[in-house]
């Protein structure tokens, strides 16, 4: 799975790509900046252009701070499911309530720890791996109910009361025309006709066709 580090300072990068790769972490990317960090996200379009799973974001960087770039990440629809742990200096309850009133789903205290960053890596990978399969099992379920919705939609039922006349016993429609019985069927169901005479009909038609 893609982990994002975003931080500007080199000697993190080392470190986190450190720790990551001896627990068997293969998939990262690096960035130095929010701005550096877009290149993989891609915020302002409707998918990212690398496979991100969970990103750990610095919050003191130049230009834009963490916390800032946690809240634009998360009001991006293909983004906000994409875990964000903040690795921050700065642990006070301010600091920490802005990074999650901001959408951050944990935080990490600096110096790092391996045992601490492994650990909540992976939490927050688990989860990830769960909403994916939670938006695949919602999207595979809304796919069977729009199919089931178009077979219905093909699907002609004859209901309720239908009005035919006692004599010709032609129907009157919905419009208040009256149809032959094959001509109405056919509109509203999936029968096929073949016609005949039945002996009766025979009989009055032809007489002396077949003894009485």
């Amino acid at each position: 799975m893609g982990i994002l580090i975003v931080d500007d300072s080199p000697d993190q990068h080392t470190l986190l790509r450190s720790i990551l790769g001896k627990a068997g972490h293969t998939d990262i990317l690096s960035a130095d900046s929010a701005k550096s960090a877009d290149a993989f996200l891609n915020t302002s379009g409707h998918e990212a252009t690398k496979r991100v799973d969970l990103i750990l974001m610095d919050v003191l960087m130049p230009e834009q701070d963490g916390v800032e770039a946690c809240k634009q990440i998360k009001q991006c629809a293909h983004l906000r499911d994409i875990p964000v742990i903040m690795v921050t200096a700065k642990n006070d309850l301010e600091n920490l309530r802005a990074a999650f009133a901001a959408g951050a789903n944990d935080y990490i205290n600096k110096p790092v720890q391996s045992i601490d960053l492994l650990a909540r890596v992976s939490s927050a990978l688990r989860l990830k791996q769960e909403t994916d399969a939670r938006k695949a099992r919602e999207q595979e379920l809304q796919r069977s109910n729009e199919e089931l919705q178009r077979a219905l939609k093909e699907v002609k039922v004859l209901r309720g009361l239908i009005p035919i006349c006692a004599s010709c016993k032609k129907i009157r429609n919905d419009g208040g025309f009256w149809q032959q019985i094959e001509e109405y069927l056919g509109e509203h169901s999936e029968a096929e006709f073949s016609h005949g005479l039945c002996h009766p009909c025979i009989k009055k038609l032809y007489p002396g066709v077949y003894p009485d």
